[in-house]
């Protein structure tokens, strides 16, 4: 049975159908076409599906899309600005934070509910914040590095 949804989706109003039982993942990726956020586990343990959701991260298999009706979505495809990447992105790169590039949309998103709530986090908050997301390939130096320069571009911002 498909149920009526109206989402906006990285700005962007969306008036659909979707089926009772699909997954926000499934509908992200197959039905508006956004594939940032990746299929992992589907049981909310690895993050490579993480989104912002009103501003928060969730973990876009453990909902059906049905329950992101009337809300706000962010996906990693939403926070660039005009084809240039933010600074969270850019910090990613620059400090190497990105090998396969499985897990960056759930690292990179969850890197910014955290700096949004916390401008300046220290590296145990950073770890903390990223506990949700499984990365097989960097040993998370390089990630927690690239959060804490993103931090501090955005405290450099705000001086």
């Amino acid at each position: 049975m498909k149920h009526h949804v109206q989402i906006t989706i990285n700005g962007r109003s969306v008036d659909t159908w979707v089926e009772e039982r699909k997954l926000l993942v499934q509908f992200l990726r197959e039905d508006i076409e956004l594939t940032g956020a990746h299929i992992g586990c589907v049981i909310g343990e690895c993050g490579a599906c993480s989104i912002l959701l009103d501003g928060e991260i969730i973990k876009s298999c453990l909902i059906l899309a049905v329950q992101a009706d009337g809300h706000e979505i962010t996906t990693i495809e939403g926070i660039e600005d005009r084809g240039k990447l933010d600074g969270v992105q850019q910090s990613f790169g620059d400090e190497y934070g990105v090998q396969c590039g499985y897990c960056s949309p759930g690292m990179i998103l969850s890197s910014h509910a955290l700096l949004a709530n916390n401008p300046n986090p220290t590296e145990a908050e950073v770890r903390y914040a990223l506990a949700g997301n499984t990365c097989m390939c960097t040993g998370y130096g390089q990630i927690i590095k690239a959060v804490l320069r993103a931090a501090e571009q955005v405290k450099g911002q705000t001086t």
